[in-house]
């Protein structure tokens, strides 16, 4: 979650001097959602997310380098440097290519699903989707799909507060997102999703019933964003206290406090750890930008078409 952390932070401080080019949407606040699910899952599952899915990439296993060479643009980024922020995936870790469209990865998931149900694979398929796709038609059609057909998927709503600048309240008429799980007769869980291991707990249970047949399970972590919705965005529209509040349980601190008391870590352990997360991150971001750019031609390496 440090690692995340500080990443983030590096790619805000990147772009503020001109390095990247674009936009980008951070996750500083929802670490613990990407560590959590990470740890739940198998190298042979499969995710989907949105395009705020840097923390999710570097927690199933993609390096810093992988990462931050794609944000920047080099032919050495995890999709040849033609994807940028929005765009990250890598088969080896079972990260499907994050979606700039609100909601889309939401049948991507049913689908990965279907085909691991079809070639009777012990495989789970996982949609991790904001609280505005919520209220798009491809949330219900996915969810009713994979109801009907009990496929082996977990939807995660990493409810955030936030749909780019409108806040929850004044989009959908009821807060508890968990809830719309009734609709589809399966099951509907909300959960701290800054505390990692109340988030661990709930979303074993749902990749355990999916791998079991048993069927989709709609999960809503309840987390908040700490940044505006994206680098241009200065969240003026937040109510007075509210980031304050959020920040009381940054899920940092509260992994702080939880490893120091059980006695998992030392202060000097945690303190070593992010010494070396932070000289890892100013080695890696020096070599990252002396990386060649890509060929203007690698843009047309992945089009397909019919041919003649």
């Amino acid at each position: 979650m440090y690692e995340i952390r500080r990443f983030e932070d590096r790619v805000n401080e990147l772009f503020a001097r001109g390095a990247i080019h674009g936009t980008t949407h951070l996750c500083a606040g929802q670490e613990a959602l990407d560590v959590s699910l990470a740890l739940e899952l198998r190298p042979t599952d499969t995710v989907s997310a949105t395009y705020r899915g840097h923390g999710i990439a570097l927690a199933l296993g993609m390096t810093v380098h992988s990462v931050l060479a794609e944000i920047m643009g080099k032919a050495a980024g995890c999709t040849g440097g033609v994807g940028g922020s929005m765009h990250l995936s890598d088969p080896d870790v079972g990260l499907l290519p994050t979606f700039a469209i609100v909601g889309a990865g939401l049948p991507v998931a049913a689908g990965a699903a279907l085909a691991f149900q079809t070639r009777g694979e012990d495989r789970v398929a996982v949609c991790v989707f904001g609280d505005g796709a919520a209220n798009i038609g491809a949330f219900h059609e996915a969810l009713n799909l994979a109801a009907v057909w009990k496929l082996p998927v977990v939807f995660v709503c990493d409810n955030n507060v936030y749909a780019e600048y409108s806040r929850i309240d004044v989009t959908t008429p009821l807060s508890d997102l968990y809830r719309r799980a009734g609709s589809y007769d399966i099951p509907g869980v909300p959960v701290d999703g800054m505390d990692v291991a109340a988030t661990r707990a709930v979303l074993a249970e749902a990749v355990a019933r999916a791998r079991a047949g048993a069927g989709p399970t709609l999960v809503e972590a309840k987390t908040y964003r700490f940044a505006g919705h994206s680098r241009a965005d200065q969240a003026t529209y937040r109510p007075a206290g509210e980031l304050e509040r959020w920040r009381e349980r940054d899920p940092l601190t509260l992994a702080r406090v939880e490893l120091l008391a059980t006695g998992a870590a030392t202060a000097d352990d945690l303190t070593a750890l992010e010494k070396a997360v932070r000289e890892d991150l100013d080695a890696v971001t020096d070599t990252v930008a002396a990386l060649p750019d890509p060929e203007p031609a690698t843009m047309f390496h992945n089009v397909r078409g019919a041919t003649a």
